[in-house]
């Protein structure tokens, strides 16, 4: 049986999509401020987020 394409890995999304990241950036920044403002519960798609 092959491998399926998505192979999960905590620590890279963290990495590449965290909250830490987004805030780093001003496009990230922004990103958080329109999910803010669409009133999302969860701002970044954190792995370890409930």
């Amino acid at each position: 049986m092959p491998k399926r394409t998505y192979q999960g890995n905590k620590r890279k999304l963290n990495r590449t999509h965290g909250f830490l990241v987004r805030s780093r950036t001003k496009a990230g920044s922004g990103i958080l401020k329109r999910r803010r403002a669409r009133g999302r519960k969860k701002l970044a798609p954190s792995a370890y987020s409930k």
